[in-house]
């Protein structure tokens, strides 16, 4: 029995951090450099399982995907294979290639740039799919829409399966399929996009704009604003969690790390807004370090800096030190 089945298309970030962008036809020094899995779903489902892998005998997120065969796409089948996961619904496309994303993140200025190069292994049909693995879990992972998610949205509706959507941006099809979310949890970009100006009015009173999708069909609405916190609404009512103050290092895949870790204390049974609190800390402790998963704590970890405030780098570190120089050990 599954808890998890989440699909999405995954890459190989190469995080590079640096004082600032520098001017055309100069350079600048490189302060730190990692390899690490990305995609939302793929970086979510994997903070998932780490949450959860305490004394669990068996695998209890899965997430199906195609890969290359080259170097990059073997090191995102170990970083998943590592995490926990189950990969039994992992394509590998011979003579194809994996994405590849580079972060460049200015520290100076805490932002961050993109330099995407596709791969040219396909994304998944939806008749490759193991649909058998959905159709055990518990909940529905997705970020996104196409063929796959849209007959996964049927299947997971068919087996009584949640759909839980880490939605990032504005679209056609997530305004379509609002109806179809049992857990929608947005970003501010999303919030933006449907309220606009609303946020304004203050994180305290936005209650009336949750509510208007939640009655549209999700059981559970929430919505994340930074270094502001979060915002929620279900039927256990209406909250808001301020964020964990911590010492930055990169906010890269922090939304993601928020959306698994939030998932974990669904399953758990926690109630929503403690769920949120779990889902806060994980990601403040994430950004801590540097890229998407190199910071995702474990549940010792996650537990402690709850109860003390108090973040232990011990095992964090030595998974730092690994990423720095991951590509070599494929």
């Amino acid at each position: 029995m599954l808890d998890v089945f989440g699909t999405d298309m995954t890459c190989v970030d190469l995080n590079v951090v640096i004082p600032e962008m520098p001017e055309r036809n100069t350079g600048t020094r490189v302060q730190d450099l990692s390899w690490q899995g990305g995609g939302k779903v793929s970086t979510g489902i994997c903070a998932c399982a780490r949450l959860l892998e305490s004394g669990a005998a068996a695998p209890r997120c899965a997430w199906a995907g195609a890969l290359g065969d080259d170097a990059y796409g073997k090191f995102l089948y170990k970083d998943f294979r590592d995490h926990g996961l189950d990969l039994s619904g992992v394509k590998i496309r011979a003579g194809q290639t994996t994405s590849l994303d580079v972060v460049v993140s200015e520290k100076n200025y805490s932002t961050r740039s993109l330099l995407f190069r596709a791969g040219t292994a396909e994304m998944l049909a939806p008749d490759e799919v193991d649909w058998e693995l959905l159709k055990q879990a518990k909940y529905f992972f997705i970020s996104g829409f196409g063929p796959v998610v849209e007959e996964g949205l049927r299947i997971a509706r068919e087996n009584g399966v949640k759909i839980f959507i880490d939605a990032d941006g504005d679209s056609p099809e997530l305004r379509q399929h609002v109806k179809d979310i049992d857990i929608f949890i947005g970003s501010e970009f999303v919030f933006d996009a449907f309220f606009p100006g609303a946020k304004w009015k203050g994180l305290d009173d936005l209650q009336e704009e949750l509510e208007k999708v939640r009655t549209q069909g999700p059981e559970i609405v929430v919505f994340t604003f930074g270094e502001l916190g979060c915002v929620g609404l279900s039927e256990e009512g209406y909250f808001r969690v301020p964020a964990f103050k911590v010492d930055v290092v990169d906010t890269v895949g922090a939304g993601d790390v928020f959306h698994g870790a939030f998932l974990a204390g669904l399953i758990e049974g926690k109630s929503v807004k403690d769920c949120a609190v779990m889902a806060s800390a994980t990601s403040a402790i994430k950004c801590t370090r540097i890229g998407g998963r190199s910071g995702i704590p474990n549940r010792q970890v996650l537990a402690h800096f709850l109860e003390a405030g108090e973040i232990d780098y011990e095992e964090i570190d030595e998974r730092v030190n690994y990423y720095r120089r991951a590509i070599d050990y494929v």
